[in-house]
């Protein structure tokens, strides 16, 4: 039976790379993505069994229909990976509350509606992984990333305590917080700044990232749940 995975913020960046990548190894893929319509549908066509909805992903009642969408349709959910995420970058004497409550909304509650009604059908199934995506921000804190940072470690906090709630149904969470990855999002730091502090000396790609999903999503990491793995190229040793 194919497997089926839902991820979350799909069109660009980490979660392009991500939909690529369950595509090519033959599951059928869900994406969310908020307002690249154009982009969405040309991922959608040049993939395999690629389908995307239009979703904001803090509004709790469509991310509960969506949900029921893909398990009336194959009667289940192998894997969720939220990875949809912003940036609104301030320091805190600069950072006003829309700002704040933004960032929160959109990184730490859609992490949790997702997380609730795909771990709900999980452990009817007592099946599935869940992977959340988190960032080095969210582990050693970045100077003008109060919101973010915060909401990367509630992320990070999230994971573990879900991980112990639904252990007991065979379904596994992990998080993984990358470093500096070459995405759009990263396209206007200045690399100079921080690649002194990288021990690899070099910013990450996606497949980097990729790489560690399909690990975590394989029965090859079974025993593993609850887990934080920090890809980072040892920005934060």
């Amino acid at each position: 039976m194919d497997k089926v995975v839902l991820i979350t913020g799909g069109s660009q960046g980490i979660g392009e790379a991500i939909v690529k990548n369950f595509s090519s190894r033959g599951w059928i893929v869900y994406f969310t993505y908020n307002k690249s319509k154009v982009k969405a549908m040309k991922i959608e066509e040049e993939n395999n069994n690629v389908y995307s909805f239009q979703a904001d992903v803090s509004d709790y009642e469509l991310a509960k229909n969506i949900i029921k969408t893909i398990c009336e349709k194959h009667g289940k959910i192998d894997c969720l990976i939220n990875n949809a995420g912003i940036t609104k970058d301030k320091t805190i004497s600069f950072m006003d509350q829309k700002s704040w409550n933004s960032v929160i909304e959109t990184n730490l509650n859609g992490t949790f509606n997702y997380s609730k009604f795909a771990l709900k059908e999980m452990c009817k199934r007592k099946s599935g992984v869940v992977i959340n995506i988190s960032s080095i921000s969210g582990v050693i804190g970045i100077p003008g990333q109060t919101n973010y940072s915060a909401s990367k470690a509630g992320i990070i906090s999230l994971t573990r305590t879900l991980a112990k709630e639904v252990g007991a149904y065979g379904v596994r969470v992990n998080v993984i917080s990358p470093g500096f990855i070459n995405t759009e999002m990263t396209e206007n730091i200045n690399k100079e700044k921080f690649l002194p502090n990288i021990t690899l000396g070099r910013f990450g790609e996606t497949k980097d990232i990729t790489g560690v999903i399909r690990f975590l999503s394989s029965d090859e990491s079974l025993y593993i749940t609850g887990q934080n793995l920090i890809v980072d190229g040892g920005l934060s040793i």
